[in-house]
Order: C-alpha cells, then structure tokens, then sequence
C-alpha cells in the first residue's frame, strides 16, 4: 500500500480522442477540475484498499501536463472511461471515526491555549508595572548625570574663552610688529629691484658703450648693501613667523577644543531636556552597541588643561620677540639712502660724456646721408634708361625672327638683314655699358650705406646707452624709500 501523502498511479489516466469542447463549464466542474485529465479509475480499482488522503491531496495539486500512462496507452477507444463529472458512483475521503477523532482534538487544543494565554496575560501586567518603574528611575539618574556633565563643559569653556582673548590680543600684537617689519622689508626690496634692474638694463648696452664704469661700480656697492641689511631683517622676520606660527597653534588647538566643548554642551544640554513627550525622538536600533568614545573624565580634563598651559607660555615668548624687533626697525636706512645718492651721481657724470658723443655722431651722419641721396637718384637714372632701351631691342628681334619663315630662296641676307643685326648688336652694347655703370654706382652707394649703417649703429648705441641712464635707470630712482617710509609704523 501507498503512503497516505502519496499521489495516485499514472495508471488512473488514459489517453482519448479529443471532444469538441476540452473542459466543460467551470460552474459544473468538481474539484477534480484541478487535474488535466478527469479521475476515472479502473473496473478493479473497486477492490483497492481504502485511501482518502491519497485522493484528497491529489486533488489539491495544481494541475499539470503530465504524460498519458504507460498503461493507458494502446487500449480501445471504446475501453477509455467517462469524465468525472459523468460518474454515478461516489467516492468518500474520510471515515466518521476520523471526523470525531479531529474534532476533539480541536477542542483539547482550545482549552490549551486559552490557559495559557490567560497565566501570559498575568505576567505580562507584572512585567510592565516592574519595568515602567525601573525605566522612570534609570532615565532620572541619567538626566541628572546630563546635568552635571553640561555644567562641568560650561565650567571649562568659560577657561578657553579667557585664555584665548589673551592670546588673540598678543598675536594681534605680533601680527601688527610683524607687518611693520615686512614693510620696512618690501620698502628695501624696491631699491634693490632698481639697482638689479639697473645692472640689467645696462648689460643691454651695445658695443663699445658695454664698458664696466663707475656707475656698475657704485650699483654693484648698492645692491651688496641691501641685501646685507635685508639677511638681518629676513632672520627677525622668520623668527616672527615662527611665533606666530606657534601662537596660532595654540590658538587653533583651543579653538577647536572650545567649538568641541560648545558642539558637545549644546549636545547634552538639549539631551538633558529631552523628555518623553519632547519632538524630534526616534528609534536608532543597534546604537547602544556603538562605542565611539576616544576620552575617559580624567584624560579630557588633561587635554584643555595642557591647551591652557601651553598657550600661556607662547604669549610670554611673544613678547619678548616683540621688544628685539622693535629694536631692529632703525638699523638701515641712512647707509641706503647714502649710497642711493652716489650711484646718482655717477650716472649724471656717465649721461653728459654719452649726450656729448651722440651729437658729434649726428652731424656726420647727416652729411652721409645727403649724398646717398644724390647716388640713388643716379641709380634711377640709369634703371630709366636701361628700360627705355627695352623696347627697339625688342622691335629688332622680332623682326629678325619674322624673317626666318621667309620662304626658300627669299631668305637672303640683304641690306635689310645686316642693318637689324647690327642695331641688336648696338643695342646690346649700349644695355650692357649702362648695366656696368649701374653697378658701380650700387656699389658706391653700399659703401655710403655701410658707413650711414656704421654711423646709425653707434647713434643707436649712444641713443640706448642715453635712454637706459637717463630714462630707465634715474626714471626708476626716482622712487627709492625714504628713512621715514622704512621706519613708519603706518
């Protein structure tokens, strides 16, 4: 026998012709609508023993297209049996002694179940009374802790704020003597600058006027005495930017410590007047799991602590740097300004001599110039009459030309013949005469024009060596700082 849960053989179906209409109407089907092909079991199936939980499971299957039993196959067509909604035959799933039999095991399950749930509503009331009582108490104790942890972040901020004004207050200090010596600084760079740029425009000299003479010897001294006076200004200068540097460390380092306490108070002061019918509560499920502290009471006390402390002992350094610095301001200015006024007066000297030697070199070249004119306007004369010979040479030889296709016997050299040849010949002689005298007066007026070049040359250079003196350089040192400029403390 076939367990219980077992579906029936494939035997029970067969294969058949296919009617007109494949299904009947939903509305006249019985449960056996779920298989593909209806129940019909075999003439001696009557004898098989009594299975209800077979049938009734294979039933409940959703159908599908299962194959045609093995055993189904080849039979007759009039062997095949009729739909299940055609049988007159009725066939029970369950026994009355089964029905009894679930009926009270229903009940006995009731009755479990109403027990207990009733001793589970009893424990419930008693667990909810215990834990609303423990949950009042311990949310209590925990404001209060809220408490007492925003006044001791108060108590501290209040320390930060205190020590940080003082701090702000020296490092403005320093900023402000720090700024006067970078200016008395930058007021050294600019005539350093003009006494480089001097030495540079200068190597832009040309020729002979390229000479190393006092006035290179004099801005050599300056810039020499400049950069000394800036080495000992640049060494204060980064001695201030160190302190400062320090300064704003710590400066920085309570500030942070202070935007940490007034994030962290306002954090615990609002967690401290949160109640339960405050808004904005939610669930965060799992964040009790999370520990993210870094810091125990004792180590965050130490923290603001040595903050304090070492902002205390920048300030004292800062004050003291600030008195050497202010010692230091006057140290430069009267060699600066000594040695500005040599170098002026070598460059007024070196401007005469050059504007001098530049006149001279004008009126020479004038009188150059007068007579490349002259030579180029004789140079045209002859390009004229070269061109003017171009025509009748061309007349000649074309009639030349036109004689060679005279007929057979007709080419003769007649009269006609040698008089053309002869006028190509003179022609010729003439073109080449004037071709000759073109180019000596070319290279006469190369000449000319070497020397005007040589001439323009040397104005050019004396007219640079003026301009870089006189306009560049004394126009640049017109700017140079004065004593009090560099000591202002504006």
């Amino acid at each position: 026998m076939k367990p219980a849960s077992a579906p029936l053989p494939t035997t029970f179906a067969h294969p058949r012709s296919m009617p007109s209409r494949f299904l009947p109407a939903i509305h006249t089907m019985s449960s056996s609508y779920h298989d593909r092909f209806p129940y019909r079991p075999f003439p001696q199936s009557y004898s098989l023993p009594w299975m209800p939980n077979t049938y009734y499971k294979t039933a409940a299957i959703k159908p599908i297209l299962a194959p045609f039993s093995k055993s189904s196959q080849g039979l007759p067509t009039g062997e095949k049996f009729p739909y299940v909604c055609n049988r007159t035959t009725s066939f029970t799933r369950y026994t009355p002694e089964e029905w009894y039999k679930s009926n009270k095991t229903n009940y006995k399950e009731s009755d479990t179940s109403q027990r207990n749930a009733e001793h589970l509503r009893l424990e419930t009331s008693r667990m909810l009374d215990d834990k609303y009582q423990q949950t009042r108490k311990t949310q209590a104790d925990t404001t209060k802790t809220l408490g007492v942890r925003a006044n001791d972040i108060g108590f501290w901020k209040s320390e930060l704020c205190r020590e940080l004004d003082e701090m702000i207050g020296e490092t403005n200090a320093l900023t402000e003597v720090k700024t006067r010596l970078e200016r008395a600084l930058a007021e050294t760079e600019a005539p350093l600058q003009i006494a480089q740029e001097c030495l540079m425009n200068r190597e832009k000299r040309l020729g002979i006027d390229l000479c190393h003479d006092e006035v290179e010897e004099q801005l050599f001294t300056e810039v020499d005495l400049i950069r000394s006076c800036q080495e000992k200004m640049q060494q204060f200068l980064d001695k201030a930017k160190a302190q400062l540097t320090s300064n704003w460390g710590a400066q920085h380092e309570m500030e942070k410590d202070l935007a940490d306490k007034q994030v962290a108070h306002r954090i615990d002061d609002r967690c401290h007047h949160l109640t339960n019918t405050s808004q904005g509560i939610s669930y965060y499920r799992g964040v009790e799991t999370i520990d993210a502290t870094i810091s125990v009471p004792e180590s965050w006390t130490k923290f603001t602590t040595n903050n304090i402390l070492h902002s205390q002992s920048q300030r004292a350094a800062s004050a003291k740097l600030r008195d050497d610095i202010e010692s230091l301001l006057a140290a430069t200015a009267n060699e600066m300004w000594r040695q500005f006024n040599t170098v002026n007066v070598a460059f007024t000297n070196r401007i005469a001599e050059t504007d001098d030697a530049k006149r001279k070199i004008q009126s020479h070249l004038a009188k150059t110039l007068r007579e490349i004119f002259q030579i180029e306007r004789n140079i045209e004369a002859i390009q004229k009459a070269i061109r003017d010979h171009g025509p009748p040479l061309k007349v000649a030889q074309t009639r030349l030309d036109d004689r060679t296709r005279r007929p057979n016997m007709e080419l003769c050299r007649d009269p006609a013949q040698i008089c053309l040849v002869n006028e190509v010949h003179d022609i010729d002689e003439t073109v080449q005469a004037l071709e000759q005298q073109l180019r000596d007066s070319e290279d006469t007026l190369q000449k000319l024009v070497r020397i005007k070049t040589a001439l323009q040359h040397d104005l050019a250079i004396k007219t640079n060596s003026l301009f870089i003196d006189q306009d560049k350089c004394m126009g640049m040192r017109q700017t140079f700082p004065s004593t009090a400029r560099l000591l202002s403390p504006i």
